[in-house]
């Protein structure tokens, strides 16, 4: 059985994407019934303040990034990207399907749901797409990222980028944070459903299904609040995988510093990774436009086609390069910024101390008192 093929590709970035722009939309209602003055947030001054950084780090360091980092990460782009040829026609992916189907309807989920139908379609495309790539991921995309985080931790000179002991030093604690980045994305896709099975169940005792908008509704509102959950726990993740490899600790205790340095900047976080995974899976509905419609139209150069991959698959590895120092911009931000609370305006200072028989200490000390 060959499945539709998406034209956003089969990868986790459109995915991911989706819910960081509901998210994304979620903090801008939530900001304008607050209400704002006419002047830029902190919020929008530390995020344009991080992206200035970030773009300026890449420039500085152009060439180790785009002809060693990039490099590195290309065999994980080509998986990603390449992926979107077997995942529709693979029986791992109506395997995942049919099973994610069974779950909803044994939850009872509402089939005639626009929304349960393409999120179960998306999840499994994104399994599936997963399991391919995962052999480059745990072995090229994780020691591109040890490089980068290394060089932009380290502050090396741009003559003299780091050496490859010092990188494939980082590479088992990202690992060991990476696999319990699985569990706390499986936990949270788990925890979204548990509430969305409860909010469905409990509009059906209130005797709500009876009217004809409230399907609507439910959609609207389960969409709005898996986006919430994944969103966060992506960010989360993210950043404890960066974590892991600034601190040289990873598992379990990256993700807890992540949850920390979070806390009060996950707008930050959140408009900083909106960019960057639209242009990801800009450039995959790019490879799909290109690439996959025209093999399978059959009018295409084989020279030509295998060119293109390579050129639309380095663009995903700078994205994927960029992505990560801010990422890395970002940890940094967290781990020495300022934390103001709104009637004192005392600042603190926050330092991740060492750990110390598998406990992580948090450091908090006043900096002075701001006008």
């Amino acid at each position: 059985m060959i499945y539709k093929r998406s034209p956003f590709g089969s990868n986790t970035s459109f995915h991911a994407s989706l819910s960081f722009v509901f998210f994304f939309f979620f903090n801008i209602l939530k900001s304008a019934v607050e209400g704002n003055s006419g002047s830029s947030s902190p919020m929008e001054k530390s995020t344009t303040f991080l992206i200035r950084r970030s773009i300026y780090t890449f420039l500085q360091y152009y060439h180790y990034f785009t002809a060693t980092a990039a490099i590195l990460a290309l065999p994980y782009s080509l998986s990603v990207l390449v992926s979107q040829f077997f995942v529709p026609s693979s029986p791992l992916l109506p395997s995942i399907h049919n099973h994610l189907k069974a779950i909803f309807m044994a939850a009872e989920f509402p089939p005639s749901s626009d929304f349960f139908r393409v999120l179960s379609f998306k999840i499994s495309q994104t399994i599936s797409s997963s399991i391919f790539a995962l052999p480059f991921t745990l072995s090229f995309f994780l020691v591109a990222k040890a490089s980068i985080i290394h060089l932009v931790n380290h502050h090396h000179t741009p003559t003299s980028p780091p050496s490859l002991s010092s990188v494939l030093s980082l590479y088992k604690p990202l690992l060991s944070t990476f696999i319990c980045n699985f569990f706390v994305l499986l936990s949270a896709n788990s925890t979204a459903f548990c509430l969305l099975f409860f909010g469905f169940h409990l509009f059906n005792g209130f005797g709500f299904s009876s009217s004809p908008n409230w399907l609507i509704f439910m959609s609207a509102a389960g969409a709005v609040l898996y986006s919430v959950i994944i969103a966060n726990a992506l960010i989360i993740c993210n950043l404890a995988l960066v974590s892991s490899g600034m601190e040289k600790s990873g598992g379990y205790s990256a993700i807890l510093r992540a949850c920390v340095l979070i806390k009060g900047r996950a707008s930050t976080a959140l408009a900083l990774a909106v960019p960057w995974n639209l242009a990801l899976a800009a450039i995959e509905a790019l490879f799909h436009y290109r690439v996959v419609r025209a093999y399978h139209s059959g009018d295409f150069n084989s020279f030509s086609i295998a060119l293109e991959v390579v050129l639309i698959a380095y663009l995903y590895s700078n994205f994927v390069v960029l992505d990560t120092v801010v990422s890395s911009m970002l940890f940094k931000s967290c781990k020495t910024g300022c934390l103001m609370d709104e009637e004192g305006r005392d600042c603190y200072r926050i330092e991740i101390v060492a750990e110390k028989d598998g406990n992580a200490y948090v450091k908090l000390t006043n900096i002075e008192y701001l006008p």
